[in-house]
């Protein structure tokens, strides 16, 4: 079988949908929204208005990354990404803002300023790899399919990551207590949307249901919450009387009760507001949020009302009349969950999500400091603006550093922000982007995060895999531990939409089919079938993106309704189907799972579902699940090959894999991404025998000959900075530079060092290059350390069998086949039973089979079935090749010669060198900080930590027969400690100290078997009589004696007696 051509640019496209547009719309139409701010020059006191003055941000351009202007040297003034990276510095360009002011309505008077350098996108618009070929970017100091999405701050990789948030303007019907606490009446019911404006900011309305059946509508504004009567909205919004609401809502279900009842209680309850036109209604919503919405003096109480309307109720409809029948279906659907007629909607479920793209995030914060810096212009006004120099003496003193404010957000993921933006969480927006191997560096795309709010939650329903994320999310591809479930990666057939559909044509299309508006449900399912044969045939002007969601009546179920999507940033399959629709469709994984009348879809494959390192686990679907989870994160931290470009980068860490290469057995997926560009392990000889006991506890035995041909040979590039500008103050001279100083050094150092103190290179100097010393500043060094493999150093096969090389074997002694063949690596059989990796054994048949004929063989899971087998499959190549049908071959000792009793099965496996190397974990500490809870040492490197002393730890020292280190190890130089136990009561916690008295020492005695004075019957010596502390007098309890107990015995002995466990100690007499 051939292997695939590798197609670069083909590659290019599976990674990423580059955007069509080449403009930067989305900020255009952000400072559009802003609008402008209008200044008066009197005090808020004063009765006249004065001089008034318009400022507005009227356009923004966005220049491509060059070189300071104060550098004149430079003949090249492009800056581009790997000189960035090299030098440490960030990838950015100047943002300039065109800012328009007038006074008292005269002319307007352009300035143009300069708002900072704001980083660039790796291969956006703005960025000069964008259109490049592989050969230009390799010219460029680039990888040759260099993928771009992520930026360069400080010389480090960033990448905003995805989120997960609530679908856009789809109102979602919630059940949640905490709902209850907005007030006495307050219940738990409550209708939430998110609305999105054109320049993809949001604000999210809540309505929430009362007691008496009212509802109220409930919004953020600059992290403050404000309630107003649902009533007052529509009121505000069109010129309509109690009739229409009434007929808005109820429609044709006039014989409901529960909603006429509680829909006649709403509108009389209105009245006592006594407000009955829009225009009154406008000017009490104006007068109450004129001081919130900081309006101007000249705005009328209904400008500010309108401006209320406009700015936070269903912003993603411009029209009041859509915005009015909107609220009207949400008061219905609210009601119906109220009476139980509809389900609550699930927020954890895909078909209620979409992804918040890192470009959208971007944008949203630009737009806020655009606004910040228009309302910080505001505060500056302080005197006569009739000046003509009085503007340009205001812009002066703004800080109008943008880019500063973009670079802090994307270097720490903190968001600083005046209204949170509608989000959720204030950090953890970006990661670092590690090239730790490619398959590491591509997950960093594919990953979407539920947000760092859920990681605090104690519940796990926000972790589940639900049915509705089939197609979407891989099952496999998340991390164990404190992420699981949150952290999850899209499948990899599963697409973003990034361009809003065109829906124009849509109510034309309805209309051909006999779409009246008015609430019938009968013929929904042939409108909405006929709908999707429409979009996939092209006609009636249906994008193809466009997402058809029909729910049906049903009982107690979800709210019904056609529901048509047509946004940005919606999950989006290939076979152009969305989350919501998908959950009321029915779709077959195979072309033999379809049925007649049933059916509408069929998958391409069953792979689909499955991320990009899912599908490259061979015959996954041979193995337990935990074990395919265990790989996706194993392989991620593989020492691979992190690219190509190493010699132009300056990462802190880099690993890289000397002798890689293309495994035999792979996925169809594999030449599909071009992976061989980047080798992730080697194609090992493995025996599964039970040879010499180095093998035990997962722990496998390296053939010393192929460690020394290179088996997992590896180099560790290292990157050290050091900077002199940073040993003085700002504006001090420039008093240290690299290079060789004016006193007297050895010959022998300047023979190996240039005149700069530096090796020599040999690097032609040209003209306009820069010599001068005030430039030798900043230095980068950048080491090369080799690692071969070392006793301890973690080993991997694709199928989560992660152990450690315990011992390298000398050949001469290692078991032997017929043939002569020799193993590389040596496992235990004891490796399989419990987990149950079958995929590992299919792929040693399957890879020895290749190996013999030359040829690749194909692991994409799904392939065989319990007619069609993998072992008849394999098993006959390997008869064909004269080898045993199931794998298995007799083997000789290499000590003796003789030959070993059983058939040892022997065949070829890819295995990974993982990056946790000994000599990265070596790790000395006699005393350092500990846990203030246990007394315990802290764990981490990092942090002076203590090492942990585990169970075969444990077992290495009783082997060894040293059992009483364990007491050294466990508790002298742990959380060792000498405490006070009662022998009468048992007990460590009862005891205390004594108050001394004068002449006597302070003694240990038990409150619990001690009697108070005023209680004791009998006489009490003084000396019999001892004090607590806190003026009690007591007698007896002197039966103590201290003993040494680890603390965090302590510990558990007083988180038990707070449930109400009583610990007993028996101790012996002395």
């Amino acid at each position: 079988m051939a292997l695939a051509q590798f197609n670069t640019l083909e590659t290019d496209k599976r990674f990423k949908n580059p955007p069509k547009d080449d403009s930067s719309g989305l900020l255009n139409l952000a400072v559009k929204d802003i609008g402008s701010k209008t200044i008066f020059d009197t005090p808020e006191t004063s009765t006249r208005l004065g001089n008034k003055l318009k400022i507005r941000v009227e356009s923004v351009q966005l220049a491509k990354p060059s070189v300071p202007a104060n550098d004149k040297l430079s003949l090249n003034r492009k800056t581009f990404p790997s000189e960035c990276r090299e030098r440490m510095v960030t990838y950015r360009s100047r943002l300039m803002l065109n800012v328009t002011w007038s006074v008292n309505d005269g002319e307007e008077v352009l300035e143009i300023r300069e708002a900072g350098q704001i980083p660039i996108m790796l291969k956006s618009n703005r960025c000069h790899l964008e259109k490049l070929t592989p050969n230009q970017l390799v010219e460029a100091k680039e990888e040759s399919d260099e993928l771009g999405g992520y930026f360069i701050v400080n010389g480090i990789e960033k990448l905003i990551r995805m989120l997960i948030v609530q679908r856009r303007n789809h109102p979602m019907a919630l059940i949640r207590p905490s709902f209850g606490n907005r007030g006495a009446s307050y219940t738990k019911y409550g209708i939430q949307i998110r609305c999105v404006r054109p320049d993809q900011t949001s604000q999210t309305n809540v309505l929430h249901y009362l007691n008496d059946g009212n509802v109220t509508f409930r919004f953020s504004w600059k992290k403050n919450e404000y309630l107003v009567p649902v009533m007052m909205i529509l009121k505000a919004l069109v010129e309509t009387n109690d009739r229409e609401i009434f007929d808005g809502i109820v429609g044709n279900d006039t014989g409901n009760s529960f909603l006429t009842d509680r829909l006649e209680l709403l509108l009389r309850t209105y009245k006592k507001y006594n407000l009955n036109s829009q225009q009154e209604t406008l000017a009490y919503l104006g007068d109450k949020f004129r001081v919130v919405f900081g309006a101007t003096p000249d705005m009328s109480d209904i400008d500010v009302g309108k401006e209320v309307l406009k700015r936070i109720v269903l912003v993603h409809l411009p029209d009041n009349a859509d915005k009015f029948r909107m609220l009207l279906f949400m008061i219905r659907k609210l009601y119906s969950l109220v009476a139980g007629d509809c389900a609550p909607d699930n927020p954890d479920a895909t078909q209620h999500q979409e992804v918040l793209l890192g470009g959208f995030l971007y944008g949203m914060i630009i737009k806020e400091k655009i606004e910040e810096y228009l309302q910080n212009i505001k505060l500056q006004i302080q005197s006569d603006i009739t000046v003509v120099w009085y503007m340009t003496r205001v812009f002066l003193r703004i800080n109008e550093n943008i880019g500063q404010k973009l670079q802090y957000f994307l270097s720490t993921g903190n968001l600083v922000s005046q209204s949170g933006l509608d989000l959720q969480q204030v950090s953890g927006y970006t990661v670092v982007a590690e090239k730790i191997n490619f398959y590491r560096f591509i997950s960093h795309f594919r990953m979407v995060h539920r947000g760092s709010f859920f990681a605090e939650l104690k519940t796990t329903t926000v972790r589940k895999l639900l049915p509705e994320s089939w197609g979407f999310l891989c099952p496999v591809h998340t991390p164990d531990g404190s992420p699981c479930g949150l952290l999850n990666h899209l499948s990899h057939k599963c697409k973003i939409a990034t361009v809003a559909s065109d829906v124009s044509q849509v109510p034309k299309a309805l209309t051909q089919l006999g779409v009246l508006p008015a609430d019938s449900f009968a013929a929904g399912k042939i409108v909405a079938d006929t709908l999707r044969f429409w979009k996939v045939e092209g006609s009636h002007g249906l994008p193809l993106d466009l997402e058809i969601g029909y729910v049906p009546p049903s009982n107690k179920g979800q709210y019904p309704g056609l529901y048509l999507f047509g946004g940005h940033s919606k999950n989006d399959e290939t076979n152009i189907l969305g989350p919501f629709e998908q959950v009321y469709m029915n779709v077959a994984v195979t072309p033999e799972e379809i049925e007649n009348n049933v059916h509408s879809h069929v998958e391409f494959t069953p792979t689909n579902i499955l991320s990009i390192l899912a599908n490259l686990t061979p015959f996954s679907d041979f193995n337990q699940s935990p074990r395919n989870m265990y790989q996706c994160q194993m392989g991620k931290q593989t020492m691979g090959t992190p690219g190509t470009a190493l010699v132009h980068r300056s990462d802190n860490k880099l690993y890289r894999l000397q002798t890689g290469q293309t495994p035999i057995v792979k996925a169809n997926l594999y030449d599909d991404y071009g992976m061989d560009n980047f080798p992730n392990g080697m194609n090992a000889i493995v025996a599964v025998i039970s040879y010499t006991g180095y093998d035990m506890d997962d722990a496998m035995i390296i053939n010393k000959s192929a460690d020394e041909r290179g088996f997992g040979y590896g180099t560790v590039y290292k990157t050290e900075k050091i900077d002199l500008s940073q040993s003085r103050r700002r504006g001090d001279p420039i008093t240290q530079h690299f290079g060789f100083g004016s006193d007297e050094w050895p010959e022998a150092w300047k023979e190996k060092l240039d005149a700069d103190g530096l090796p020599m290179i040999g690097v032609k100097v040209e003209a306009g290059d820069e010599t001068s010393d005030q430039e030798g500043q900043q230095l980068t060094i950048k080491y090369r350390i080799t690692r071969a493999p070392l006793i301890g150093d973690k080993f991997s096969s694709r199928h989560g069998q992660k152990g450690v090389c315990s011992r390298k074997w000398p050949q001469i002694d290692m078991p032997f086949t017929e043939s002569g063949m020799q193993p590389d690596v040596i496992i235990n059989p004891h490796a399989f039973p419990s987990r149950m990796t079958i995929g590992m054994f299919v792929e040693s048949l399957a890879g020895k089979a290749g190996a013999l004929h030359g040829i690749a063989q194909d692991s994409t899971p799904w392939k065989f079935n319990e007619q069609d087998t993998p072992a008849d499959y394999f098993g006959e190549q390997l008869l064909k090749a004269g080898y045993n049908y199931h794998g298995n071959e007799p083997m000789y000792s290499g000590a003796t010669g003789e030959e070993l009793r059983c058939d040892i099965y022997i065949g070829c496996v890819y295995y990974q060198r993982l990056r946790h190397m000994v000599n990265d974990k070596f790790q000395v500490r006699s005393t350092g900080p500990v846990n203030s809870l246990t007394m315990q040492p802290v764990k981490g490197r990092k942090r002076s930590g203590g090492i942990r002393v585990g169970e075969m730890e444990r077992d290495a020292l009783i082997g060894h027969g040293t059992s009483f280190l364990l007491q050294d190890r466990l508790l002298n130089c742990s959380d060792y400690t000498q405490t006070s136990v009662c022998r009468s009561c048992g007990s460590i916690l009862t005891t205390q100290t004594t108050v001394p008295r004068i002449g006597s020492m302070a003694s240990i005695r038990c409150r619990r078997c001690a009697v108070s004075l005023d209680k004791y019957d009998g006489y009490a010596a003084d000396a019999d009589i001892w004090e607590d502390g806190q003026g009690k007098k007591f007698v007896g309890g002197d039966d103590t004696t201290t003993v040494a107990i680890p603390f965090v015995l302590k510990y558990l002995d007083s988180e038990l007696s707070a449930m109400g466990i009583k610990m007993k100690y028996n101790v012996e007499p002395r």
